[in-house]
């Protein structure tokens, strides 16, 4: 995990959703409090968030881009492809990074190990310091209060950022309706 961020994703029965932190932290600094980690992308049709350095989360957001481009949105096979293609780059691969991407249907986790993984649920992921908060939280309140797609991330990444020191409460969000 990374000492940078929270990234949560849920893909619900109405929405997808993904949201992140706005903190930005150099050692026990915080650089900033406001930053976008999240986007969407392939004409709002994906939603991707990054945990690592910024410069290695656009350079990776550009490359799985272009891979969603050639692919024509197919998620599934965009993620296969830009997996091998960073595991495979001598430069990639030592990059300390994350990625979470999802649409209506899929999500998935990205690492530059090679990994691609599917939630064993198949509808909550999270990435970075404070993933491991925010995912219980997303757990708990799935099961126990009748929350929309979007107030049960917001709420599950506030809960995150009450306890992980790498984690603000400048929470970004974005949705894609199903």
């Amino acid at each position: 995990m990374f000492d940078a961020t929270t990234i949560l994703a849920y893909k619900g029965k109405n929405k997808a959703v993904i949201a992140g932190d706005g903190q930005v932290t150099f050692g026990d600094s915080i650089l900033k409090s406001n930053a976008t980690k999240i986007r969407t992308l392939y004409k709002g049709e994906i939603l991707a968030g990054f945990a690592g350095s910024t410069a290695d989360a656009f350079n990776l957001f550009d490359m799985f881009e272009g891979y969603l481009d050639e692919r024509k949105g197919d998620l599934i096979k965009a993620v296969v492809d830009f997996s091998k293609a960073w595991r495979k780059d001598k430069v990639l691969r030592r990059l300390e990074a994350m990625m979470i991407v999802l649409n209506r249907e899929h999500i998935f986790i990205l690492t530059g190990n090679g990994d691609v993984v599917e939630p064993e649920d198949g509808e909550i992921a999270s990435i970075g310091s404070g993933g491991n908060f925010a995912i219980s939280a997303a757990r708990a309140l799935k099961r126990h209060a009748d929350l929309d797609e979007e107030s049960l991330v917001k709420e599950s990444l506030l809960i995150a950022s009450e306890l992980c020191i790498y984690t603000n409460n400048n929470i970004k969000l974005l949705s894609l309706e199903n």
